[in-house]
């Protein structure tokens, strides 16, 4: 973890900001997605890696029966340390693990789910390979990734108005690393690396964020994730110029009250 990239450090005030505003946002609407594929094959040991802040792991709680065991790590401890607190409807087994080096044995588990983190693997081969290794014969990996950033409104737009407050060096997290991972192709030659045998399903899933106003996004995207450390490394006197001209630019195209924009992610699912 001394190596770990500026792009994967969710701490300081992200974990809540990312929570309590992207969660409802972006993430709940696929965090259903995900749940219900999952619960349509009745496993029995779910691992649940790069957690976040539980939004799937809330959901799995709820959707699937009470014997069902449901582990759930994540690589920063504080996401997992909000997650936790937070908490979810039954017992979850909350651990801090590298996706990288899954400290479980072989054949553990009959579900890996992974909700919007596979971008943030380092080296996606090896995250793939453990999660394999994990798995059970017969077992499923399930993940999603975001689509393109040009089919992510809210996303681009804040990327493009920050071009205007940092013009010489815009930062580009967004579009770097949630959005940088979406070649079906790359993703099916990475499983196939892993050790995967069979082909993975590949699904578009298109779905809407929704905002009261144009200002929660902004605060969303540049204070909730790891783009607020990008910001600061620039200047920390911008931190408040770059929310506003990115609410003024989301206002410019979806008006000053209640925003909808589009958002589209890919959903993975392949089996041992």
């Amino acid at each position: 973890m001394a190596n770990q990239s500026p792009d994967s450090v969710f701490g300081g005030s992200i974990p809540e900001l990312y929570d309590t505003l992207l969660v409802p946002m972006i993430f709940e609407p696929y965090a259903a997605d995900l749940t219900a594929r999952l619960a349509s094959r009745h496993p029995e040991r779910v691992l649940e890696i790069a957690a976040g802040t539980g939004a799937v792991t809330r959901a799995m709680a709820l959707a699937l029966p009470e014997h069902a065991s449901i582990t759930a790590t994540d690589l920063n401890q504080p996401m997992l340390d909000y997650a936790s607190t937070v908490g979810s409807r039954r017992p979850v087994d909350w651990r801090q693990a590298d996706a990288l080096q899954l400290p479980f044995p072989d054949d553990q588990f009959d579900a890996v789910v992974c909700q919007f983190g596979a971008m943030f693997f380092p080296d996606k081969v090896k995250a793939f390979s453990e999660a394999r290794r994990v798995l059970q014969p017969g077992g499923v990996l399930l993940f999603n990734v975001w689509d393109r950033i040009e089919n992510n409104e809210f996303a681009d737009i804040v990327t493009r108005s920050l071009e205007k407050i940092f013009p010489d060096d815009p930062p580009r997290f967004l579009r770097r690393t949630p959005h940088g991972y979406c070649d079906s192709e790359l993703i099916r030659g990475d499983l196939a690396r892993a050790g995967f045998t069979r082909k993975p399903e590949i699904s578009i899933v298109t779905s809407r964020s929704r905002a009261a106003s144009p200002r929660i996004p902004a605060v969303a995207y540049c204070r909730g994730t790891p783009l607020s450390n990008e910001i600061t490394a620039r200047d920390p006197s911008r931190v408040d110029d770059s929310i506003d001209a990115a609410a003024e630019a989301i206002a410019a195209r979806f008006g000053n009250g209640a925003v909808d924009g589009k958002i589209q992610a890919l959903v993975v699912t392949i089996e041992v």
